[in-house]
C-alpha cells in the first residue's frame, strides 16, 4: 500500500503548531519548539552535506537529557536516517558493538562527552559532528530536507534477548505514532502535561513513553542527567508535574525517603505528588506491597503497565477505574493481544496461563540484519513476547518469562548469556551460570555461580571491579555465589531454577 507523504514528518509537524511553547528544560534553560525546529532542521543539513536524503542511513547520537537530545534525535529524522540512541553508561566494548552491529555512519555526540567516542569513529571511519553544528547551518526558506514517508525505518533499539549480544530492534516512523498515540489516548495527555524525566533514553521508557509522548501532546519536559532524588523532591514539592514516570526501583527509594524525612519536608513533597493527575510504573514488575505503601502515603494509586522495546506498550491499567496491585490491565487502544498455551493453542478461559502475544501497528519492524531470529519472534504476525500471563477478570496478570535467560532488574532487561559471555572471560572463572534473584527493590537481583580454576580465589567486590571495567554497572552481578560445579541436565545444560535456589 501507498503511504501518503507530507512535506512533515507528523512530529515535526505538531511541534510547529507549539512553536511558542517550552518544550524541555533543563539545568533552568528553558528551550521552546520553534528553537528545537530550528536546531533540528539546522542539525539535519549538516548531517546531509549536500546529499538530499540519508536513505535510512544509521545514526547514532551519544547526547545528554535536554534539547540537544531532542535536537539531534529529530534532525535524523528530518535528513531521513535512522537515529540509533547510545547509552550514557556504555563502556568502549558496549559502545563498538552498537556502532558496529548498527552499521553507522555518522555519530552524533555532546561536545563533553566526545572523548568517549572520537577514537572509534577515527578507527571504524565514522563521522562525528557536535549537536552545535546546527548553529552554523543555513536553515530557512532555502534549507531543502527531504519528504520522509512515515513508513521507512526511524529507529534502532538494542535489547538484550536469548542470544549473547543485544539485537537491534527497528522501528518506523509509523510504528512510533501508533506507539504514541495509543499512549496519549489511554493516559489523556495534553499540553498542559509537565513531566521530569530522569529515566535512560536509549530505552523505550523514556523514548517513548516519556519524551515522545509529551513533544507529540506539547507538554513541557523537565530533563535531568539522572534521577538525581534531591532535585526532582524539590520540583515535586513546588508542584512542578502534572505526570510522573518512574521504575519500582525508583518508588522503593522514595518511600525510603518519605518514612524518614523531616516533616516539614515530607509534607511539601506529599502534596507535591497528591496534586499529579497521574503516576505511572513501568519496565519492572510493581511489587503489591509497594503499590500499597504508594497509595497510603500520597494517595495515589500507582497506573502500571506491559511493554517492551519490540512492541511499545500493549497493556495498561486503566486512567479511569480500578487500578489493580500485581495486574498491568488491559489491551491498549488499537493494540491486540492474545495468550496462547504450550500446545500452542489459544487461550479463552480466564485463570489459564499463556505466553503473550501482540499485534497492531505498534509492533517493530524486525530484528536488524537478523532475519532468522525476526521470523522465530512472529507466529502468524502476532509477535511472541516470552512473557508468560492469565487474564482474571479482564485484567491480564504477569506470571514470569518463558525465557529464562532474562532478567529484568532495576527497570533494564539484560541478557544473562551477554553477562555470562563476559564473566567468563575473567581468569579465575571456569564456568559460570547468570540468573535474576527476586528482589523487592530491584524487581531481580543479578546472581553469578561460579565454578572457579583450580587453586584461584574471588571476592564479590574484586569480581563488580573488574565487570565494572566490561560491562555497564547495571549488568554487573550483585550477588555471587561459589560451586564446585553447575546443576545441569540429561543434556549437559544448566538448568537455571536450580541455580536460583543456590541463593536461597
Amino acid at each position: 500500500m501507498e503511504v501518503p507523504l507530507s512535506p512533515l514528518l507528523p512530529i515535526i509537524a505538531r511541534a510547529s503548531t507549539h512553536a511558542g511553547r517550552t518544550a524541555v528544560s533543563c539545568a533552568a534553560q528553558n528551550t521552546t519548539y520553534q528553537q528545537l525546529l530550528d536546531q533540528s532542521e539546522g542539525l539535519a543539513l549538516r548531517l546531509l552535506d549536500g546529499r538530499d536524503d540519508l536513505g535510512e542511513a544509521r545514526v547514532a547520537f551519544l547526547v545528554p537529557p535536554g534539547a540537544g537530545y531532542v535536537a539531534s534525535l529529530w534532525a535524523i529524522w528530518r535528513a531521513g536516517g535512522v537515529a540509533a540512541p547510545l547509552s550514557l553508561s556504555a563502556t568502549k566494548h558496549e559502545l563498538e558493538y552498537t556502532l558496529t552491529d548498527a552499521g553507522v555512519e555518522a555519530v552524533v555526540v555532546a561536545d563533553d562527552l566526545a572523548e568517549r567516542v572520537a577514537p572509534l569513529c577515527e578507527r571504524l571511519g565514522l563521522r562525528r559532528l557536535s549537536p552545535a553544528a546546527a548553529e552554523s547551518a543555513i536553515v530557512g526558506p532555502a534549507a531543502t530536507l527531504p519528504t520522509v514517508a512515515t513508513d521507512r525505518r526511524a529507529m534502532i533499539l538494542y535489547t538484550s534477548g536469548t542470544t549473547s549480544r543485544p539485537k537491534g530492534v527497528i522501528t518506523t516512523h509509523a510504528c512510533i505514532q501508533a506507539q504514541v498515540e495509543s499512549l496519549i489516548q489511554a493516559w489523556r495527555w495534553s499540553a498542559d502535561d509537565r513531566i521530569p524525566l530522569f529515566l535512560p533514553l536509549h530505552h523505550i521508557h523514556g523514548i517513548i513513553n516519556i519524551l515522545s509522548c509529551a513533544l507529540w501532546a506539547g507538554a513541557q519536559v523537565e530533563a535531568f542527567a539522572w534521577f538525581i532524588r534531591e532535585a526532582v523532591l524539590q520540583r515535586v514539592a513546588g508542584g512542578a508535574y502534572t505526570l510522573f514516570m518512574a521504575v519500582p526501583t525508583i518508588y522503593v527509594k522514595l518511600i525510603d525517603w518519605l518514612e524518614n524525612a523531616p516533616a516539614d519536608q515530607r509534607d511539601a513533597v506529599l502534596g507535591g505528588f497528591a496534586g499529579m493527575r497521574l503516576m505511572v510504573s513501568g519496565s519492572a514488575a510493581l511489587p503489591s506491597s509497594v503499590h500499597a505503601q504508594w497509595a497510603e502515603l500520597t494517595g495515589q494509586p500507582l497506573l502500571e503497565r506491559y511493554g517492551m522495546t519490540e512492541i511499545g506498550m500493549a497493556l495498561s491499567n486503566p486512567y479511569d477505574g480500578e487500578r489493580r496491585p500485581g495486574a498491568v490491565g488491559r489491551p491498549l487502544p488499537g493494540v491486540e493481544v492474545r495468550l496462547q498455551d504450550e500446545s500452542n493453542v489459544v487461550v479463552a478461559q480466564e485463570g489459564s496461563p499463556g505466553e503473550i502475544h501482540v499485534r497492531g501497528p505498534n509492533v517493530f519492524r524486525e530484528y536488524w540484519n537478523r532475519p532468522e531470529a525476526t521470523a522465530a519472534a512472529f507466529v502468524d504476525g502476532w509477535f511472541r513476547t516470552g512473557d508468560i500471563a492469565v487474564v482474571e477478570d479482564g485484567y491480564y496478570r504477569i506470571m514470569g518469562r518463558s525465557s529464562v535467560d532474562i532478567i529484568k532488574s532495576g527497570g533494564y532487561k539484560l541478557s544473562a548469556l551477554e553477562i555470562e559471555a563476559c564473566l567468563l572471560n575473567h581468569p579465575a572463572i571456569a564456568e559460570c551460570a547468570v540468573v535474576g534473584v527476586p528482589d523487592d527493590k530491584w524487581g531481580e537481583r543479578v546472581a553469578a555461580a561460579v565454578v572457579l580454576v583450580d587453586g584461584a580465589e574471588l571476592s564479590l567486590d574484586s569480581l563488580r571491579e573488574w565487570s565494572e571495567q566490561r560491562i555497564s554497572s547495571y549488568k554487573v552481578p550483585r550477588l555471587l555465589r561459589g560451586v564446585d560445579s553447575l546443576p545441569r541436565n540429561a543434556m549437559g545444560k544448566v538448568k537455571k531454577p536450580a541455580v536460583v535456589k543456590l541463593f536461597g
